[in-house]
């Protein structure tokens, strides 16, 4: 998914945990609405990277969107655009997108499907809502930065169709990435972390078992929900700190809910549109190198190389700031 979105937020550096004030254990991260795709496109609410805290684990961009209705409109339209130093992960709970990418990779996702691409050095990809597309699109988008040792490595795309699944009385958990309960999930990863999604029948109780090495947060994807006695509003997020051997969560009717966390990422990192690098001069490069395949006679070069198949121009880079991209801290005390 691209980040469309230029505004100064998304213009960070993340330098590690905070050396100055103790980060709040609990703490609600409200959504911002960004279009996907262009001015006129869908809207999304984007959790993370919020005002202060900008990342969870190695989960540093969630988007939200959704359940809207797409019936006789394009739903998702997002042009060629490029990625690297992270992974796409890409999560529906109802309607389905099409993705092709520079690795030649064509693959429709699902609700209950996973969807994940690692950029390294670099890649290009689209995402659609295909011909014929359902009447409702809902979703989320995440991105995972990879460390230091892979962001320059080569690019991938799994897709994964099944993934565990625990059952219980109040509701079930799926596991979408690292572990859970024993559960494990198929899917490629760089750091200790885990992604989950969640489901709660109507008067559902369940407390859901953490690793307290790890920092979490719970993103509520549907229906009235409580984590830990605090109301979380659909699309919002709630910072659950680190230390924690469980969350609890309630919900009156039935809900949704994504649980992310993973160990507090320590490289320096510096986020900038579909960008994560390490410092300004590699946002610079990578800009350049896009520019240059993007309108390149053959479209396409060996860096982020052509999407095959999708009709229309790839999605042109944002003008950079002004001024270099400073450093700011992964979490911004107040």
């Amino acid at each position: 998914m691209s980040n469309t979105d230029i505004r100064p937020p998304e213009q960070t550096v993340c330098t590690g945990p905070p050396t100055g004030p103790a980060e709040p254990d609990i703490e609600l991260l409200e959504p911002r609405e960004v279009p996907l795709g262009g001015p006129r496109a869908m809207l999304v609410g984007r959790s993370l990277p919020n005002r202060d805290r900008r990342m969870v684990g190695a989960w540093c961009f969630v988007d939200f969107y959704g359940p809207a209705d797409i019936t006789g409109k394009p739903g998702m339209q997002v042009p060629p655009h490029p990625h690297t130093g992270l992974q796409t992960v890409s999560w529906l709970l109802a309607g389905e997108v099409w993705h092709l990418d520079s690795l030649g990779s064509r693959q429709l996702v699902r609700p209950g499907e996973l969807n994940l691409m690692t950029a390294g050095a670099g890649i290009a990809h689209s995402e659609q809502s295909p011909p014929g597309h359902s009447g409702t699109l809902h979703g989320i988008q995440l991105w995972v930065a990879q460390p230091e040792r892979d962001r320059n490595g080569p690019a991938h795309f799994d897709h994964h169709a099944a993934l565990p699944t625990l059952t219980e009385p109040a509701g079930s958990i799926t596991v979408l990435m690292g572990e859970l309960a024993g559960a494990v999930s198929p899917a490629r990863t760089y750091t200790p972390l885990v992604g989950a999604d969640i489901r709660l029948g109507a008067g559902g109780r369940l407390t859901v078992p953490l690793e307290p090495g790890f920092e979490h947060a719970v993103l509520a994807t549907g229906g009235p929900l409580s984590a830990e006695g605090h109301t979380v509003p659909p699309g919002a997020m709630l910072y659950l700190g680190r230390g924690r051997r469980g969350v609890r969560l309630e919900a009156e009717a039935p809900a949704g809910a994504l649980l992310v966390g993973g160990v507090p990422f320590e490289d320096p990192l510096v986020m900038w549109w579909n960008f994560v690098a390490r410092t300004h001069e590699e946002i610079v490069e990578a800009r350049a190198q896009w520019e240059a395949e993007r309108t390149s006679n053959g479209g396409g070069g060996a860096r982020f190389g052509t999407v095959a198949g999708y009709e229309g121009p790839a999605l042109p880079a944002p003008a950079l700031p002004t001024t270099p991209l400073r450093p700011r801290p992964r979490y911004r005390s107040r």
